[in-house]
């Protein structure tokens, strides 16, 4: 039997290139190593050829084609910047800059925008259209921001939250020349079920989506002498935190973070990775509770991931009351912070300014939830910072840390085993648990990648464990479509589990929301891979060998779930609702009134 080639051969630029059937012009340009530029393209998630930025022109066409949507076909012949083409991509960028706010020395994206860098490379220093900017209000308390004047339409933001993260947030509004690109139904940003991933801000190739800067309210709090500001640094950010500087993940060592912080003024510097730790103490026995006495049949869902909690409280209620009560790291480490540390440290907790720098925008709503306040009344975390903002600052603040040598974190709430280093990958939550649930049942410690299986990026992955005779079914699912598909098939009885991890980001937080942005790349992979080699050469790699974990149990919450524990550490998932709890409670009402 003759195998059919389903190869075909063209030139681009006068370069021979062979590519497969059903590859794009753009995939055959960039593999002849010419460089089209693109601004609204996206492989496999917005491929629509609205911006006419990836023009070319194709021998035998009077008319250019944009080269991210169009096949190729044998014997092709494509120009990638003849002078039609170059006249062309000027044209259509010059009329997407009439209609954007060319302020770019106040934009957070200046210096990493696509559209400013294509108009750079075309030479573009005037245009001849007056200005037109969308006028759109947007609420500025919000912890997303939209800013119309900067959108370019290319629909990016759609694509990625109804393909990536089923959320439906966002969609076009009016008409013709008066098409805007805003909450879906043009609704109010705060009456829709946004999950605040923050995927639509680093997939936007401008500053037309970003997050509330709260960069001023931590420069406020480090200028009062009566306050005491504590920092705390979460897994993922040690992999992205130096991109700025260029440094590679050896020298952008948390470490390094550390020595840059110190000169901000902060008064303590401590490390997420200890209170990951004692989520996993607080979750992994829960869910050795929830095994034995749940009711319902459905597994137990971690609760680590804001984004993951508001998407199943918009969209399965029904399974709310089998996530986690455990906070997430955040959480528990601000409710430490505001008692057991300020009792160690001997200082009022009102005077305590809790920050924490987070891979992640949904972190701020999480902050702001009115019971997240158990250690004093105040809130436990009074501000979430990005890595991009605390890159910001540390601009601002003219610290380069390609200068500084690392510095330790503060103890004893600075050390974290590689258990709580690998939360911030997609599986990382479950191995975490599975490693501490191990040594709970069976009083020894898990094999050296015990639970490997739940490693990697595919969206929806699922093994069974052997914990001392009891299988333990699970399924680890990252991006919210997978999710949603993931928990349909739940509550139609098509697949049973114990325990399910769930983050709201593809990859896992080390591709979250607040993650410097670098347009076009997908990164969670490479990323998670620094934080599985950080566990490998830790020097304890589960959390119940954490010391500093057997301290705080021995001095403050006694054991794992216990009642300061349950004060403390855990929570109710039902103490605040999403937009259509509201609509479904109201609609409850109704029925009962009818009735």
């Amino acid at each position: 039997m003759v195998e059919m080639n389903n190869d075909v051969t063209l030139t681009v630029d006068g370069k021979e290139v062979t590519v497969g059937a059903d590859a794009t012009i753009l995939d055959a340009c960039r593999k002849a190593g010419a460089d089209v530029p693109t601004l609204c393209y996206l492989k496999e998630i917005n491929e629509i050829g609205s911006c006419r930025v990836c023009v070319v022109e194709v021998e035998g066409q009077d008319r250019l084609v944009a080269s991210c949507n169009n096949v190729v076909r044998e014997g092709m012949k494509v120009l990638t910047n003849s002078p039609k083409v170059r006249e062309a991509r000027r044209e259509n960028v010059m009329l997407l800059l009439s209609q954007h706010d060319p302020a770019c020395t106040t934009c957070v994206r200046s210096g990493n925008c696509s559209l400013q860098k294509v108009s750079n490379d075309l030479g573009i220093v005037d245009f001849p259209y007056d200005s037109l900017f969308d006028k759109y209000d947007w609420p500025k308390d919000f912890p997303l921001i939209r800013n119309n004047k900067k959108c370019i339409k290319c629909m990016r933001c759609i694509q990625v939250c109804d393909k990536i993260q089923a959320s439906h947030v966002w969609g076009l509004t009016n008409r013709a020349t008066h098409t805007q690109v805003g909450v879906a139904g043009g609704l109010d940003i705060r009456d829709v079920d946004c999950t605040l991933c923050g995927q639509c801000i680093t997939h936007c190739p401008t500053g037309a989506l970003r997050e509330r800067d709260d960069v001023q309210k931590v420069y406020d709090a480090l200028a009062d002498p009566e306050t005491i500001t504590i920092v705390q640094i979460a897994p993922s950010v040690r992999t992205s935190w130096g991109d700025y500087w260029g440094m590679s993940k050896k020298e952008a060592t948390v470490n390094r973070l550390v020595a840059s912080l110190r000169p901000m003024g902060f008064d303590y510097i401590v490390n997420t990775d200890f209170s990951a730790d004692l989520t996993i103490m607080e979750e992994g026995t829960e869910l050795l509770e929830h095994m034995q006495n749940s009711k319902t049949g459905y597994p137990m869902f971690t609760s680590c991931c804001p984004g993951w909690v508001r998407f199943i409280k918009a969209h399965y209620p029904e399974l709310v009351d089998d996530v986690s009560t455990s906070k997430s790291p955040q959480q528990m480490f601000g409710a430490v912070v505001k008692s057991y540390y300020a009792e160690m440290l001997g200082v009022d907790p009102h005077k305590i300014f809790s920050i924490s720098v987070m891979p992640c925008t949904a972190k701020k709503a999480e902050a702001a939830y009115p019971n997240m306040n158990d250690a004093c009344g105040d809130p436990d975390v009074d501000v979430v910072l990005t890595v991009r903002e605390i890159d910001r600052m540390l601009r601002a603040d003219h610290i380069d840390p390609r200068k500084l040598e690392d510095e330790a974190f503060d103890e004893p709430l600075g050390y974290g085993t590689g258990a709580g280093i690998i939360f911030g990958a997609t599986g990382g939550v479950m191995e975490a648990a599975l490693r501490t649930a191990h040594f709970l049942v069976t009083g020894k410690a898990p094999k050296d990648d015990m639970f490997a299986d739940v490693r990697g990026l595919k969206g929806w992955k699922e093994a069974t464990f052997d914990l001392a005779g009891t299988p333990v079914r699970v399924a680890v699912a990252s991006g919210l479509a997978n999710a949603d598909e993931l928990c349909r098939a739940i509550v139609n009885g098509e697949v049973k589990y114990d325990f399910v991890e769930v983050m709201a980001c593809p990859g896992g937080c080390v591709g979250g929301g607040g993650q410097p942005i670098h347009d076009g790349e997908e990164l969670a992979g490479q990323l998670g891979k620094v934080l599985y080699g950080l566990d490998k050469v830790a020097l304890y790699r589960n959390s119940y060998e954490n010391p500093s974990i057997k301290r705080c149990y021995d001095e403050f919450f006694g054991k794992p779930c216990s009642e300061k524990a349950e004060e403390l550490l855990h929570t109710d998932q039902h103490a605040w609702k999403m937009p259509s709890e509201y609509i479904r409670a109201a609609e409850g009402a109704e029925d009962a009134a009818v009735r």
